[in-house]
């Protein structure tokens, strides 16, 4: 059975998330659907902050009258309001409707009232913007009328801030749907994460007193929010710090609102560019989870990332540079060097860090500094179909700056493509979930650490794992030369030495694990003695075949059984025709 929480939070839910996009049929005409969204959105975030703050508004106002003259007034109301924001308008919902005349200029009246960190989420909103066209449409006090229904409420008394996160979460990809965008840019399903947490969470000792978490692509933050409930999961007397970064406007909006109203440092959500903008310089953290985009090009960033590939090992980027039409490797680097002592990684991957770009290259470069640094800890092949937005083969790498003793040099490979349940109805093009049986295969293939170890049934749902020596994965490019001939077939000399023929060059790929010179006097001489190794051009690189490893023969069916099935369908056909012309009127 699929996990609840990763599926649906509950009908209740889905149904509040529904009632909210249905006050779209207010906006019908002035607003197109795909515009939606741009009111719905920060709606339900100025609903949520009002609907937080009712019990104490009150007690807000009366202390904003004694402090208002002071320098310094946020810790007083924060303190009234006991959230890290508060609204000092005298407005409500529900004395804006009792003045429908004047409801323009009493709404912004109250936005006003709000804490700078909330004009901060406005502001990325472009809501004054959005404001301006509904009172054009004479459609804004429609809307609050909406929003201040029973229906419409968003107390914290009646949704949790987790609940808040799958509403959040639900808008987002309707409003991406509607605006014909990938949905999938912003969301990652609550499946997927949860089996993220729990590789990063797999025997984790959380005695300390507080645990740091990064994300450096956080959408609507819902990978921050669900590591922190795993951790309370674990320990729940142990403090979790959120940090995230995000460069959709609306989203970071939401994300910061979500992290104000479940309490956390809002001034710990920043917007920005990750790869060029980075806002956490000098910050390390013991967890990093993320989905980064994949088969993105980084061009916009390009002047500011090789900027700071320059600055060598005091930038992010030392290792390489990945191709201009791919940047996720990019996200990889930044996530280790924002990785604490002993820190840990998930990032999720489609497979091109695997394998792209020849030895010498950046990509190769980038993985042979991963797995020399011996950082590599896993990497999890999940099936298709499990995102919204592709059906491609997805990986989960976890990366570890510290190992256990008995995972160093080594790199354990699971391959979890067949750990899955088929949705009974897709959404966009992801039809299958991990369940919870899937995630406890899967974590306990991680956790045992076997190699060669089935978990499951190969008739069903099962994954594999192998283990393998982190220098497996690196080869020995070599560059092979034949001599020029002349015209007597005697080999050309220069300065002594045999002048090589680039006609007759060639290369090969040697296992670092092998031994070049017997590798050569194995393979090559035996076939062209006249040959040798221009060592002056040898690369070094990494690679890491997934899918050669668990590769697996599957003989093809023999010729006497698919001729059998011809013709037992030639029959069928026959017959099937005999019938049809020969059928009595």
């Amino acid at each position: 059975m699929v996990n609840e929480k990763s599926s649906a939070v509950g009908v209740n839910i889905q149904e509040k998330a529904t009632m909210i996009w249905n006050v779209a049929d207010v906006l019908r005409g002035p607003f197109k659907p795909h515009e939606y969204g741009l009111v719905i959105l920060p709606m339900t975030v100025v609903k949520r902050f009002h609907d937080c703050l009712l019990p104490t508004h009150d007690a807000v106002i009366e202390q904003y009258e004694k402090v208002k003259k002071l320098a310094v007034i946020d810790g007083f109301l924060t303190r009234a309001s006991g959230y890290q924001f508060y609204n000092t308008s005298r407005f409500t919902f529900e004395s804006l409707l009792a003045d429908p005349d004047n409801i323009e200029a009493n709404f912004r009246d109250y936005l006003a009232g709000f804490s700078g960190n909330v004009q901060d989420v406005l502001a990325k909103f472009d809501f004054d913007n959005i404001i301006r066209r509904m009172v054009e449409c004479n459609s804004l006090y429609l809307v609050i009328k909406e929003f201040n229904s029973p229906k419409g409420y968003l107390g914290p008394d009646k949704i949790s801030a987790v609940d808040c996160g799958y509403i959040f979460e639900d808008l987002v990809k309707r409003f991406s749907e509607s605006f014909g965008e990938e949905a999938g840019a912003h969301f990652t399903s609550r499946d997927i994460i949860y089996l993220m947490t729990d590789l990063l969470l797999c025997d984790a000792k959380l005695d300390d007193g507080n645990v740091t978490v990064y994300d450096m692509t956080m959408g609507t933050s819902q990978m921050l929010s669900c590591m922190e409930e795993r951790i309370h999961e674990l320990n729940s007397d142990v403090e979790v710090t959120c940090f995230g970064q995000e460069f959709n406007p609306s989203t970071f909006a939401i994300a910061k609102a979500d992290m104000m109203i479940r309490g956390g440092d809002p001034n710990n959500m920043r917007f920005g560019d990750t790869l060029s903008d980075d806002q956490f310089p000098g910050f390390t953290f013991r967890y990093c989870i993320s989905n980064p985009p994949f088969g993105i090009d980084w061009k916009r960033e390009q002047k500011a990332v090789e900027a700071e590939a320059a600055k060598g090992e005091l930038g992010r980027f030392a290792p390489g540079l990945p191709k201009i039409s791919d940047g996720q490797q990019l996200f990889v680097l930044n996530g280790l060097s924002k990785l604490a002592p002993g820190g840990k990684m998930a990032i999720i991957q489609n497979g091109s860090p695997l394998f792209a770009g020849d030895a010498g290259s950046g990509p190769s470069n980038i993985r042979q500094y991963i797995l020399e640094n011996d950082w590599l800890d896993a990497i999890v092949q999940l099936s298709t179909d499990q995102f919204m937005n592709t059906g491609i083969s997805t990986y989960i790498w976890v990366l570890c700056k510290d190992k256990p003793a008995y995972r160093c040099g080594k790199v354990q490979l699971i391959d979890a493509s067949h750990c899955y349940e088929q949705r009974r109805k897709a959404i966009g093009t992801k039809r299958n979930d991990i369940s919870d049986h899937c995630r406890e295969l899967i974590v306990q293939a991680y956790g045992e650490y076997r190699n060669n170890a089935l978990y499951g049934d190969k008739s069903g749902v099962y994954c594999e794992s192998k283990i393998f020596g982190s220098e497996e994965f690196g080869y020995n490019k070599i560059v092979v030369e034949r001599p020029q001939r002349d015209e007597n077939g005697e080999i050309v000399m220069k300065r002594g030495k045999p002048v090589a023929d680039t006609a007759l060059r060639d290369t090969e790929n040697v296992p670092l694990v092998q031994d070049l010179d017997a590798y050569f006097a194995r393979e090559v001489l035996p076939y062209a003695p006249d040959a040798w190794i221009d060592k002056s051009k040898t690369k070094v690189g990494y690679e890491i075949p997934m899918t050669r490893y668990f590769y697996e023969y599957q003989p093809p069916e023999p010729v006497d059984d698919i001729v059998e099935r011809i013709q037992k369908l030639e029959r069928e056909i026959a017959d099937s025709l005999n019938t049809l012309f020969h059928k009595e009127v």
